[in-house]
């Protein structure tokens, strides 16, 4: 009986979420500086009357908890949240980097969930139209919106931004959105139809020409080409609009500092600079012998099909992967340039070893040019192998290639994939949620000059009632002084006597004894509190005892 009684007493149960767990207290101990390895019973959450300790948390994740204790290994539950897992291990007091290495790809998924939810944030996605006070904290003048002194300015904005910058924010927003696109589009198109020879009109000169008999005669030449006409007009209404755009967006911008380093908004206004540019040039620099060279950086113009990025949430998705994709790029180029290298010098002298007249790898530069083509699988046919130990090493370079090129392709389209799956399930989500406000436990107030809470009721209070001081009929959570006054009368350490209470008020007092308490049925008189003797027990109490 006595190991019997010694097992018992080393044993503690644990009520987790409405399921119990029993455990050994040296098992508790094995993890020291931890929530259980501290456990009393002067604890709020100790309950004397079933002789355990309540804790409302997860049951699920507390099960793999105490599976750490007993066997020294974290383990990752499949059924649950990974910041769910966190948030329980931080109340357990455990580290949650000692989870098994064969759960830690699985654990640690919900990490690069939060990062690519935080970079679809930063994109901006969201077609939702954010609340006046979020518009206020964007724009700077939160302190007004307080105020209630808000100028017709500031009101006026965020509409204006909203309508150039934010084109699914309302049907006139919608409407700018679709003519500046149309402006892109002719433009781009204006720009590359006016170097077709058949968009564009000679410059006819006559020369004089002397003749072999002395005399002249007159002939037509034609020096150049020039673009026709409606395309200057065209680029002119084209700029007028993106010039006006500009800067209406920069006026209304809400940071003028992230408007101007915005890299959309650098090929913008360089494009259109670039137009001006080219007005000045052909007016005061067109006589120069080089003046067309200066054209060359019209080019930049073509760079305005990535304004459409604010249009159309798929680019921005593919801009973003190939941001998140810059490791594997990098490899990938890597790995090219050195395949490159390495199979340009090989059959450069893979053609100088047999006789060959027709060779046409005559230094490794060209041969360089040779490997590019041949390791992206292009192949132009300007450059072959002739002999046989070169087109072992040009088959050789081929498969190199297509194997280099495969293999940081599934990582790239992974991404894409991972984007643009969030992004739609983020499109699905309801945008109102049900808050659910944080709610304490109530506590019934204490009585001055009793210890714990459990005391005499306040005037003429029921013991369960809310306003006294006494024990209502709701889970036992007393600490160790308490638990020891519902056996028997004790004094107080400021000398105030704690009154008994009845084998009856003991059983209503735990609801999960109510069902199947006895009837007491006593025919002597009723048991009352008494005054503590200077005896430990009364005669009463022995009874109950």
């Amino acid at each position: 009986m006595n190991l019997i009684n010694m097992d018992s007493e080393n044993r503690v149960v644990l009520n987790v979420g409405g399921i119990r767990h029993e455990t050994y207290k040296a098992t508790l101990k094995k993890i020291p500086a931890t929530r259980l390895s501290r456990l009393t019973e002067a604890l709020a959450n100790y309950d004397p009357i079933l002789n355990e300790y309540f804790f409302d948390r997860h049951p699920g994740v507390f099960a793999q908890v105490l599976n750490y204790y007993r066997t020294g290994k974290l383990h990752y539950p499949t059924d649950v949240c990974g910041p769910l897992f966190e948030e329980e291990l931080e109340f357990w007091g455990l580290d949650s980097n000692q989870v098994e290495p064969c759960c830690w790809m699985t654990y640690t998924q919900h990490r690069d969930t939060q990062e690519t939810l935080a970079v679809l944030d930063r994109l901006d996605l969201d077609t939702e139209k954010p609340s006046e006070e979020e518009l206020a904290r964007k724009f700077g003048f939160e302190e007004d919106y307080f105020k209630g002194s808000v100028s017709w300015w500031q009101n006026m904005k965020p509409q204006i931004w909203s309508l150039f910058d934010e084109p699914y924010s309302s049907n006139s927003a919608k409407i700018i959105g679709v003519v500046s696109v149309f402006f892109i589009c002719v433009s781009i198109l204006s720009f590359c139809l006016k170097t077709h020879p058949d968009m564009r009109v000679p410059i006819i000169r006559n020369i004089t020409v002397r003749t072999a008999n002395g005399s002249t005669s007159w002939v037509l030449d034609k020096a150049q080409t020039n673009a026709h006409l409606a395309f200057f007009y065209i680029e002119c209404v084209c700029n007028a609009w993106f010039t006006l755009e500009i800067l209406v967006r920069f006026i209304s911008s809400p940071n003028k500092c992230n408007f101007i380093k915005s890299s959309v908004n650098i090929i913008d206004y360089i494009a259109t600079l670039s137009f001006y540019i080219d007005l000045v040039l052909q007016k005061f620099a067109s006589h120069l012998e080089n003046a067309d060279i200066l054209e060359f950086f019209s080019i930049i113009r073509i760079m305005r099909l990535f304004k459409l990025t604010r249009h159309s949430s798929g680019l921005k998705i593919l801009i973003q992967t190939f941001r998140a994709s810059a490791k594997e790029l990098t490899l990938l180029v890597f790995f090219l340039v050195l395949g490159i290298v390495i199979f340009a010098s090989l059959v450069y002298y893979a053609e100088r070893i047999q006789a060959n007249p027709h060779n046409d790898f005559n230094s490794i530069p060209l041969g360089l040019w040779w490997a590019l083509v041949t390791m992206t699988t292009v192949g132009y046919g300007d450059m072959a192998p002739k002999t046989y130990v070169g087109m072992f090493v040009g088959a050789l370079c081929a498969l190199a290639g297509v194997l280099t090129i495969a293999l940081p392709v599934p990582v790239i389209v992974s991404n894409f994939a991972m984007y643009y799956s969030h992004t739609q399930a983020r499109a699905k989500l309801p945008k109102k949620r049900r808050r659910v406000l944080p709610v304490e436990q109530p506590r019934q107030p204490r009585v001055p000059g009793q210890p714990g809470g459990s005391g005499t009721p306040i005037g003429n209070a029921p013991p369960g009632a809310p306003g006294s001081g006494g024990t209502g009929p709701r889970r036992m959570n007393a600490n160790k002084t308490g638990a020891k006054d519902l056996v028997g009368p004790k004094t107080g350490p400021i000398g105030a006597s704690i009154v008994a209470i009845s084998p009856r008020h003991v059983l209503d007092l735990n609801p999960g004894l109510v069902m199947g308490k006895p009837l007491f049925e006593s025919k002597g008189p009723p048991i009352t509190a008494k005054e503590p003797s200077t005896n430990n027990t009364t005669a009463s109490e022995k009874t109950f005892l």
